[in-house]
């Protein structure tokens, strides 16, 4: 069985060619690394068409789970639309690429946020990286290592589509959240991302996130279209991790730079990424109704 270290190294290691490194390369791994790298539990969170909401959920649920008790780790794989720290309100001086250099460690490239969670901003340099020669590769993967042993778990917030950047992040994931909302070319894209994983994936192990649902019965209908798909087409089983209801509370705190569980966390939306922090980590089934306050809210502040 293939375990995660291996799945990482793979990612980050290019076929053996015998070039001889530029730059002698750093010593492998430590068991030390490779055994705390295998208990860490790394969630990819993508989407196959961008504006569906992935990074506020991806941040939002790395802020839930840290209440919850657990370190979290987030890291900002998103090329195109990278801002996570928008989301955060936080800003990073140094991104991934930079532990390509000596004096660099991983404590420089970490933020820590007001919201307990840590942070590294991929920017430009992850699409870069994959250009990089096998020396370089390792020295990245050796520092990185050392995240295992900050975080019990990663999130990596990964661009949307197809790209091989963001293929390369779903493939090496435990875990991956597709998050897609009712409209049908957010569907259509979603099923093309769930396509290709079906194809490449080695263990499979993608959940759905149904966001900016309106009622608890439309994300079953989305849920249900797209396992049927999944089913028929690609043989492979999907479940459902949740859902999150369309909310202006959302929009008020990314005007705000400020995390809606911080900024509103009574609200629909709020209670909603809660239950999908619990479910992710106790695998119980989230269950969140609006309620006649919450309905209220939507009726007559949906437009403010």
């Amino acid at each position: 069985m293939t375990d995660q270290a291996t799945r990482l190294r793979q990612m980050v290691e290019p076929a053996h060619t015998g070039v001889v490194p530029a730059v002698p390369a750093p010593a492998p791994l430590a068991p030390a690394q490779t055994e705390a790298w295998s208990n860490v539990r790394v969630v990819a969170v993508t989407s196959g068409k961008g504006g569906v909401g992935k990074t506020n959920i991806a941040v939002n649920l790395a802020i839930a789970i840290k209440r919850i008790g657990y370190r979290v780790l987030v890291i900002d794989a998103d090329l195109g639309m990278a801002n996570v720290d928008v989301l955060l309100g936080t800003a990073s001086r140094r991104h991934l690429l930079d532990l390509l250099q000596p004096e660099v460690t991983l404590d420089d490239v970490i933020v820590e946020t007001p919201q307990g969670i840590q942070y590294i901003s991929g920017g430009s340099g992850i699409e870069k990286a994959m250009h990089y020669d096998h020396a370089e590769k390792l020295l990245l993967q050796q520092k990185l290592a050392d995240c295992a042993g900050r975080a019990d778990i990663i999130i990596v917030d990964t661009g949307a589509g197809l790209g091989r950047n963001v293929m390369d992040f779903i493939l090496a994931a435990d875990e991956v959240l597709l998050v897609t909302t009712p409209e049908p070319t957010s569907l259509t894209d979603a099923y093309a991302v769930m396509k290709a994983y079906s194809i490449y994936a080695a263990q499979k192990n993608l959940r759905l996130i149904i966001n900016r649902v309106y009622e608890q019965k439309e994300s079953r209908e989305v849920a249900l279209k797209l396992r049927r798909a999944a089913e028929k087409f690609l043989h492979m089983p999907v479940d459902c991790l949740g859902y999150v209801f369309e909310d202006t509370a959302v929009t008020k705190a990314v005007r705000r730079q400020t995390p809606l569980i911080e900024a509103d966390p009574d609200s629909a939306a709020g209670r909603c990424i809660e239950a999908l922090a619990e479910a992710l980590i106790t695998g119980t089934k989230m269950k969140v109704k609006r309620g006649w306050k919450g309905f209220l809210q939507q009726i007559f502040k949906f437009s403010t």
